[in-house]
C-alpha cells in the first residue's frame, strides 16, 4: 500500500512539473515541432483522443500540448472507451502535458516576475488548433473576451510576429448543432462571421491570416 502511495505521489509531482511555465521554457528547444492541441465544450470533444492517438506516429519529432476547458472535461470522464479520463490522455505518446483551467493558478500562486503559463504557451507552441470550437466559445473568442486559460491563450496569440518574431497560426473546427451554428451573429456574409484577426478557409475551418 506505500508502494502504491509513493507512486500516486511520485506521479502527482511529475504532471505538476509538466505543466509549470518553467517546463515550456525549457522545452522551447527541444528541436521538435510544437503542436498546442484545445479543446473546448462540444460534443466533439470525444474525438479529442483519437486526434491525439493519430499523432503518436510522430512522437520523435512532434511535441503535444493538451489544453481543456472545464467544459471540455466533462466529455472526457471515462465514460466509455471512446471518452478516456484526462489521464489517460496524459499517457498518449506525443502528448507532453495535458493543461486545463487550474494550472494557470498552480500553488503556491504567482509572484512577481514569474511566468505566465497561458503567455508561454504561446511561445513555446508552433501552431494552436482549437478542435472543436464550441458555440460559446467561438462568442468569446469574436468578442475578446477571455476568462479561461484557452481564451486567454488565443487572446495572446502573436499573429503577426510583433513580439516573438515570428507569424504563427490558429486553426480552429467549429462544432455545434446546425442551429447553433446558423444563430444570431453566425448569420452574415459569407457565414459564419469569424473575429477579425481570423480568416476564412475552406470546409468551415477559420485560419489566422
Amino acid at each position: 500500500m506505500l508502494q502504491a502511495i509513493d507512486d500516486k505521489q511520485d506521479w502527482h509531482a511529475q504532471r505538476t512539473a509538466a505543466t509549470r511555465p518553467s517546463a515550456l521554457a525549457a522545452a522551447r528547444h527541444d528541436g521538435k515541432k510544437h503542436l498546442l492541441l484545445a479543446a473546448s465544450g462540444s460534443v466533439a470533444a470525444i474525438k479529442l483522443p483519437e486526434m491525439a492517438r493519430s499523432l503518436s506516429r510522430f512522437a520523435s519529432t512532434l511535441s503535444v500540448r493538451v489544453v481543456l476547458t472545464s467544459h471540455a472535461r466533462r466529455f472526457l470522464a471515462g465514460q466509455s472507451r471512446e471518452q478516456p479520463t484526462v489521464d489517460a490522455l496524459r499517457g498518449l505518446p506525443a502528448v507532453d502535458a495535458v493543461y486545463q483551467d487550474a494550472d494557470e493558478w498552480a500553488a503556491p500562486g504567482w509572484t512577481r516576475g514569474a511566468p505566465i503559463l497561458h503567455v508561454e504557451l504561446r511561445r513555446w507552441a508552433d501552431l494552436l488548433v482549437v478542435a472543436p470550437l464550441s458555440a460559446n466559445m467561438l462568442a468569446k473568442l469574436a468578442q475578446g473576451l477571455c476568462d479561461d486559460l484557452l481564451s486567454c491563450v488565443v487572446r495572446a496569440w502573436d499573429v503577426g510576429g510583433a513580439i516573438d518574431g515570428r507569424k504563427k497560426r490558429i486553426v480552429v473546427a467549429p462544432a455545434m448543432n446546425t442551429a447553433m451554428w446558423r444563430r444570431g451573429f453566425c448569420l452574415s456574409s459569407p457565414p459564419p462571421s469569424p473575429p477579425p484577426w481570423i480568416g476564412m478557409t475552406g470546409g468551415g475551418a477559420w485560419l489566422t491570416r
